[in-house]
């Protein structure tokens, strides 16, 4: 019972964001994911690669929607980004591109 009593929470709920600054973290959002966009769809058009991926919907509310947050600055985010790139490009030339890689 101990457990279900930590979801009342002990402290104050952080402040309220203005509707201003939740309209222009959904419009940062979605003009960075729709140049990403454009950008494959001029750069890829007609072959097998893709450069959307999940982590760009992450990271665009990290950055747009949780400004002070240590992993929303510009050396963690494309740190990390670059860092999983190089392990996903290892990985698949380790496994040789098998199917499960």
């Amino acid at each position: 019972m101990n457990y279900f009593s930590k979801m009342k929470g002990a402290s104050k709920s952080p402040p309220r964001v203005s509707l201003w600054e939740i309209f222009l973290s959904w419009l940062g959002s979605f003009l960075g994911i729709g140049a990403i966009a454009l950008i494959h769809l001029k750069m890829n058009h007609g072959l097998d690669m893709a450069m959307l991926v999940g982590s760009f919907g992450a990271s665009a509310v990290l950055v747009y929607g949780a400004t002070k947050s240590p992993l929303a600055q510009p050396r963690n985010l494309i740190g990390g980004h670059l860092f999983s790139a190089l392990i996903g490009v290892a990985a698949f030339n380790i496994c040789q591109g098998e199917v499960w890689s």
